[in-house]
């Protein structure tokens, strides 16, 4: 799995003229799935991403995670973070997962924050989705679970 974790103030997912997830401050998680990933790695990398430690405390320091800063969490699919972009000028997916496997696993993802405790809003899988979000801080991170070295100058 691959994430783009943005620490947010507030988010909100529309596909067409509806708003399907809305979220105020928390996390907003733009989730792909690999074909090697499995359930473990969806419940691994869910409680990963939950216990990052991004939230400010008291005196302004990184030191809170998700459940102690009351943050809620929006997830997104987007299977286009498994893009190969090595070669050529047109992006291959190959490395992404089918789009029957990657909907359980984003699905199970899912289930695995709201087991921990979390309030989760969604994007929907596979449609053509508009993301609307305030980063904090900004505070970005991009995170891969389960798979081999992800080399930063792919591309």
């Amino acid at each position: 799995m691959r994430a783009v974790v943005q620490r947010v103030s507030r988010a909100r997912v529309d596909v067409g003229s509806a708003t399907v997830g809305a979220i105020e401050a928390g996390l907003c998680v733009l989730l792909s799935v690999g074909p090697n990933d499995d359930e473990a790695v969806a419940q691994r990398f869910a409680g990963r991403i939950a216990t990052l430690r991004i939230f400010s405390d008291a005196d302004g320091r990184m030191n809170l995670d998700l459940a102690t800063s009351g943050g809620a969490v929006l997830v997104v699919s987007q299977f286009t973070l498994h893009a190969e972009t090595s070669r050529g000028h047109r992006p291959s997916f190959v490395r992404a997962a089918t789009p029957e496997r990657a909907a359980e696993l984003y699905e199970g993802f899912v289930a695995a924050l709201r087991q921990l405790g979390h309030h989760v809003e969604t994007g929907t899988f596979g449609a053509h989705m508009a993301v609307d979000l305030v980063n904090d801080g900004p505070v970005t991170l991009v995170l891969t679970s389960a798979e081999p070295d992800w080399p930063a100058d792919a591309g």
